[in-house]
């Protein structure tokens, strides 16, 4: 999933957060204090920031063994 750009219930600009949000955290920041330091009150736009994650990680392995099975089935 891609960073969020705006919330989706109240159309705050999120998207200049994430990635310090995401450094803030990495660093040992609780969430909660970090989303605080950043600014982001509502909790709308909290849930969008804490709720995202990077899926194509997760992703990535189905799509590594979907490509395998095509090159097997083309051998056959």
């Amino acid at each position: 999933m891609l960073s969020p750009i705006r919330c989706f219930s109240c159309g705050a600009l999120l998207g200049d957060k994430y990635e310090k949000f995401n450094a803030l955290v990495a660093k040992g920041m609780e969430p909660s204090k970090a989303l605080d330091k950043l600014g982001v009150k509502r909790y709308c736009c909290r849930r969008m920031i804490l709720s995202s994650f990077e899926t194509l990680n997760k992703m990535l392995p189905y799509a590594e063994a979907a490509a395998l099975l095509n090159d097997k089935e083309e051998e056959i």
